[in-house]
């Protein structure tokens, strides 16, 4: 138990100390933690034998749910209205025709059963949400056509398709007695009917929730995402399904605490994709891949130069979209965390197959990443598919979109430079605005640029929130009676290296500080770290 937790907190704090490293860096981030816990696996420097597929599937279909609800939240419907049906196409008739086609190839090509060919389609129909997200927000892609919100939705939404057709397959490779129609309809009819309810009653109990418990409404929806899952795949349902729709309605309904759910799944999805990958390299045995190694790389080479582009052009020509677009939606196929948990599926169910499935599709998943996901960037620009006016941050759904303005309060005192001047004579910034001024005697004024100011006036001002967070973090500290800083000279502060005090507030004057500065007990200072 000790060593478990030891081994879990090490990894997590190496886990996020070479994110921030190694975000610059051409190879998705995600295939770090894939090598980290190869290293620490059994043919790996610290040799930890580990080869629990059946507590691995349940730690990584855990953690998928809450990636798939979140892949689900950040679904920006307004932006993806116009290429919706499109991305409904390639996820759904999409995914069924790569695992035909790539099954046909590997029943020829390798001489398997077809049943066979098909479950390993099945398995890697599927594209991977996680690393496509990554990759579109850390290298900033903003691409022509809405391909961004294309490729979003997509790859959020086609692993419940892919894990349907290996339930069914592998149900008909054990021999199971099943009704594949009935089957297929109650997985899909079940997971979208609780999907949209749940997300709906979710929604409801958000907004008329009064509870005094800090973050209560967080955990409302962890509960219910849970819930989510679990309730359909109890009736026969896809879970999967389930919690990517409730996603998608919570994600675009207005619901409190927005800010606060998208900060707290940012967190928790990104450390639940490190520990993914970190413990599918833990599980893997490189020593045992050279029998997959040439197999799977042959399988990933057609899936990605035929079978992807195949079934992509099919559905997307249609709709009259350009080559190019084709070409990098095709190239944008990656395999991922999902295609791996559903191989452990179908091996914790004793599946008898020519491949060690697991290890096959672990190369494939490697292959996919390392390849495709590091020239993605590279495609694009080659393409011609950089949009410069265009911006990827926007087809996401996030708080900003109903929460990105921040309030700041003015007190006019008797020595201000305001008082006696209209607004319009008041040298504001363009992106400031004085929204409402509080006067004396409870009296609120909805000013226009002909409202003089007055001594005593309180002037609540609006502009665009700071939140650049990735390259520049400014948090507030109060200097209480006993802290370190009180009563000492800015200059006399050994401050760490990337850190800088910026203001303070000091009751209500608010100073730009210099070296000669001396802090002052209740001093609410603002601390710049770069």
């Amino acid at each position: 138990m000790n060593e478990a937790l030891l081994l879990v907190g090490i990894v997590i704090a190496i886990c996020l100390f070479i994110n921030r490293i190694t975000e610059k860096l051409p190879i998705p981030t995600l295939l770090l933690f894939l090598i980290l816990g190869m290293l620490f696996g059994e043919n790996g420097i610290f040799q930890i034998p580990f080869d629990n597929y059946f507590v691995t599937e349940v730690i990584c279909s855990t953690c998928l749910i809450f990636i798939m609800y979140y892949g689900g939240f950040g679904v920006n419907l307004k932006v993806a209205k116009k290429v919706l049906p499109q991305s409904v196409l390639l996820s759904t008739i999409g995914v069924v025709l790569t695992a035909f086609i790539v099954g046909l190839f590997v029943h020829f090509a390798f001489g398997l059963s077809l049943l066979e060919g098909m479950l390993i389609g099945s398995v890697i129909g599927s594209t991977d949400a996680a690393t496509v997200f990554h990759i579109l927000k850390t290298k900033n892609l903003n691409l022509k056509y809405q391909t961004d919100s294309l490729l979003e939705v997509e790859s959020g939404s086609n692993d419940p398709i892919s894990y349907l057709l290996t339930v069914v397959l592998t149900a008909l490779f054990i021999g199971q007695n099943v009704q594949i129609p009935v089957l297929l309809l109650s997985q899909v009819v079940f997971g979208v009917l609780s999907g949209l309810v749940i997300g709906q009653v979710t929604v409801l109990l958000l907004k008329r929730m009064q509870v005094e418990l800090a973050q209560a409404e967080t955990m409302l929806v962890i509960a219910m995402v849970m819930i989510a899952y679990a309730l359909p795949a109890m009736i026969g349902g896809n879970g999967y399904i389930s919690v990517y729709l409730c996603g998608i309605v919570m994600g675009n309904s207005d619901i409190p605490e927005k800010r606060s759910q998208v900060h707290f799944f940012d967190t928790l999805t990104g450390i639940a994709q490190m520990m993914i990958f970190f413990l599918l390299g833990l599980l893997v045995t490189p020593m045992k891949l050279n029998s997959v190694v040439i197999p799977s790389f042959i399988i990933m080479l057609f899936l990605t130069l035929i079978a992807r582009p195949v079934a992509v052009s099919l559905l997307l020509l249609p709709f009259h979209a350009p080559k190019n677009q084709i070409a990098l939606v095709s190239w944008s196929g990656l395999r991922g965390v999902a295609s791996i948990v559903f191989a452990i599926y179908v091996v914790v169910r004793q599946v008898p197959m020519t491949f060690d499935l697991f290890n096959l599709v672990f190369c494939m998943v490697f292959y996919s990443i390392c390849f495709q996901g590091t020239l993605i960037p590279w495609m694009a620009k080659r393409l011609d598919m950089i949009d410069e006016h265009a911006n990827v941050q926007r087809t996401f759904n996030d708080y900003q979109e109903c929460s990105d303005i921040s309030f700041i309060k003015i007190h006019l005192d008797e020595d201000h430079p305001w008082i006696h001047k209209t607004l319009k004579e008041v040298p504001l910034s363009k992106d400031l605005l004085v929204g409402l001024i509080l006067r004396k005697e409870d009296q609120i004024i909805v000013p226009s640029g002909d409202t003089e100011l007055e001594k005593g006036d309180l002037l609540v001002l609006a502009g665009q929130e700071f939140d650049d967070r990735r390259n520049l973090m400014l948090q507030e500290v109060v200097i209480g009676e006993h802290h370190k800083w009180n009563q000492r000279s800015l200059s006399d502060i050994d401050m760490e290296k990337g850190m800088l005090i910026i203001m303070l507030r000091r009751g209500k004057e608010t100073i730009v500080p210099s070296g000669s500065t001396v802090l002052h007990t209740d001093d609410t200072i603002v601390i710049a770290k770069f």
